[in-house]
């Protein structure tokens, strides 16, 4: 057996070079409204997400709404998970229709759109939509999202799942860019799921 698994190109799954990931409106107003998933578990996951993302060096469209007229900016744990990256701070409820958002995810080049955000039945499924009618390959972190209600939240992931997009979640989404332990910077996800297993072990310990 080889001591690793030479990189596929084209490669059709999620790689570190083929993939943006864009996180939508993580902001202390949007967790509040969140109904479907405990707080301290998203946030837990949002962060670890963050996490995946810096470690694997994808580029990151991180969004606020509304922010210049008195809403709070980012989440500190999400903000430290991603050091410096810019917010492009919007008005519009779709990202998608705001032209600094869209122009980011342009410059990447890619295709391979990652979308997580709050809420799930807003903020995440009118860009997804969007995104998929213009042709990306949309892909939703379901663990990472959250709606204003279990039923709203369900709704939206059905919603988008009809339209195209492919469910993934955080600790999936880390095994996809990695595909090989023997690769360089596997350490970076043996740290990842230690941090993710940890703290879901600490969140069950109450």
């Amino acid at each position: 057996m080889a001591d690793v698994t030479p990189v596929r190109s084209p490669d059709w799954l999620l790689t570190p070079d083929n993939a943006v990931l864009a996180m939508i409106d993580y902001q202390p107003d949007q967790y509040a409204g969140v109904g479907s998933i405990a707080h301290d578990e998203l946030l837990l996951n949002v962060t670890m997400l963050g996490r995946v993302a810096t470690a694997f060096e994808l580029p990151v469209v991180l969004s606020t709404v509304y922010v210049k007229h008195g809403m709070t900016g980012t989440n500190p744990e999400l903000r430290a998970a991603l050091p410096g990256v810019p917010e492009i701070d919007r008005t519009t409820l779709n990202s998608w229709e705001d032209p600094d958002f869209r122009a980011a995810v342009e410059a990447t080049g890619r295709r391979k759109l990652i979308v997580a955000g709050l809420w799930s039945e807003i903020c995440v499924a009118f860009p997804v939509i969007d995104a998929l009618k213009e042709g990306y390959e949309v892909y939703v972190v379901v663990d990472a999202i959250g709606g204003v209600s279990k039923a709203a939240h369900d709704a939206a992931l059905q919603r988008m799942v009809q339209a195209g997009a492919r469910p993934i979640s955080v600790l999936g989404l880390a095994g996809e860019l990695q595909r090989d332990w023997a690769r360089p910077g596997d350490d970076r996800l043996r740290g990842i799921l230690r941090g993710w297993f940890g703290g879901h072990a600490q969140l069950r310990r109450g």
